[in-house]
């Protein structure tokens, strides 16, 4: 998550203040009808989306932390995974401290180091599009002492067998197995990226909002300008984020929402120092002025509203659903078998609720985590794309077994929502109804896949998939 690196090291502190205007409101152009209560469908759109997206009426987002696309997935059959020859890794990256090149290898660790993962190191790990500055990068964090001194005697299983730093690792169904069956029996997207390259706090930024920025007065949005190394943090009595977010879209239209956090997370009040609940960078909304001037910061709510709004049919249209520290995945803070145990507990209370029949759950992962992944990322603005992570599409409506290869980012999920439920309404500075100066209406970007090919609308809906929360790398390590 936070890149240990004191220049960067920002969060955000969420906090509960009522905030005056930040801008002048104008009419959006077209919406639909205003019809939903929580738990109420959305109505369809009258645009023209593929047949039978209608039939999507909750949408879930599940975002954990810090993991490449090659990390999880890279040896995974018919996707772009880590380049083979004769069924081992050919690629090899240059080590300063060995003096040779090293390989990917299968790491069964359940309790991974990663790298730092913000703006420097995607620039070093990208290197032009060569991705081979990974080690470089690790040996830039202190505290990976296993990166500077593979040797030491301590380092014993947490270096790979060329004695190449845990950032080379990759996993496969033998540690991350419900992952791997959750491809197996719905979609799995190899070319999604992380919208910016950077660490937690602007990705969630972009997840929510499709912009990271600094605003120079925090109730004008003309103020805001791009920025994703130094993003304001929020602070008790301060809103910082004055740019439109896909919330007040989904407010103008009557479209419900909620944001799920972890039980004992603060965002009433300034929460430096906080140990426990979702980190603050994982938790953006607060900090957004619409949040608060539409009246609508009771939305972010703790898990346990998320498992009775499964299990009672009340599901909002749109939901996210992030992690608490020590089961989000993040490298170095405890084993990724509780993160997919949490994951595996929100799919399975999806699925067991009376909404799974109009459900479409999407999976993925902030950013990178300093991870090797082989594929280059597009640039289409300032700002990113950034370095691929997993994404799984889950779905009764979800093709079975889709490797899907289209170039997306998290941008594709606010495309996604404003297709069904804002009748295409972009953010788009132009006819949002809120002006801000972002540089790009990110999910208009050309080479930007559509989600909807993820779906065949012809099917019967699909009976739920349950899987064991627990027991995740008994075949590993």
């Amino acid at each position: 998550m936070v890149p240990n690196i004191a220049a960067i090291a920002l969060t955000v502190a969420l906090v509960s203040a009522a905030c005056s205007d930040a801008g002048p409101r104008t009419a959006p152009t077209q919406r639909p009808p205003a019809s939903t209560a929580v738990g109420e469908l959305s109505p369809s759109p009258s645009g023209k989306p593929a047949k039978g997206i209608d039939k999507i009426g909750h949408m879930i987002f599940i975002v954990m932390e810090n993991r490449s696309f090659d990390h999880y997935f890279g040896t995974y059959p018919g996707a772009d995974g880590i380049p083979m020859k004769n069924g081992k890794p050919s690629v090899c990256i240059p080590d300063p401290v060995l003096g040779h090149c090293v390989r990917p290898y299968h790491d069964t660790s359940m309790v991974n180091v990663g790298g730092p993962h913000a703006k420097p190191q995607s620039d070093l790990d990208v290197n032009g599009g060569k991705m081979d500055g990974f080690v470089q990068s690790a040996l830039l964090q202190a505290t990976n002492t296993c990166a500077l001194d593979p040797t030491d005697p301590s380092c014993k299983g947490k270096v790979g067998p060329q004695l190449q730093p845990e950032v080379m690792g990759y996993h496969t169904g033998a540690e991350v197995r419900n992952y791997w069956t959750y491809a197996d029996n719905f979609v799995l997207q190899d070319h999604m990226f992380a919208s910016v390259d950077s660490w937690t706090l602007p990705a969630h930024l972009f997840l929510v909002s499709g912009w990271s920025a600094w605003c120079k007065d925090h109730h004008k949005a003309s103020s805001c300008s791009s920025s994703i190394m130094s993003v304001e943090k929020a602070k008790r009595g301060a809103v910082p984020y004055a740019w439109t977010d896909i919330t007040y879209l989904l407010h103008e239209a009557d479209v419900s929402w909620a944001y799920y956090v972890d039980v004992g997370t603060c965002w009433t009040d300034d929460c430096a120092g906080q140990k426990s609940g979702t980190a603050n960078a994982m938790n953006v909304l607060p900090g957004f002025q619409t949040v608060h001037q539409d009246g609508q910061i009771g939305n972010i709510q703790e898990h346990p509203a998320y498992f009775d709004a499964a299990k009672n049919g009340a599901l909002p249209s749109v939901s996210w659903v992030v992690p608490g520290r020590g089961f989000s995945e993040h490298p170095n803070s405890g084993s990724i078998a509780s993160g997919i145990a949490f994951v595996t507990k929100i799919i399975n209370a999806a699925m067991q609720g009376p909404d799974w029949n109009s459900t479409a759950i999407f999976l993925t992962w902030d950013d990178w985590g300093g991870f090797y992944d082989h594929v280059a990322p597009p640039r289409v603005d300032e700002n990113g794309y950034g370095i691929r992570v997993p994404a799984l599409v889950i779905s009764p409506y979800a093709k079975k077994g889709f490797v899907d290869h289209q170039t997306l980012s998290f941008d594709a999920y606010l495309k996604f929502i404003e297709d069904r439920f804002l009748d295409g309404q972009r953010l788009d500075p132009k006819n949002d109804g809120r002006p801000d100066p972002r540089p790009t209406v990110r999910e208009d970007v050309k080479i930007l896949g559509d989600l909807q090919k993820d779906f065949d609308f012809s099917q019967d809906p699909r009976p739920p998939l349950l899987l064991d929360p627990g027991q995740q790398g008994e075949l590993g390590g």
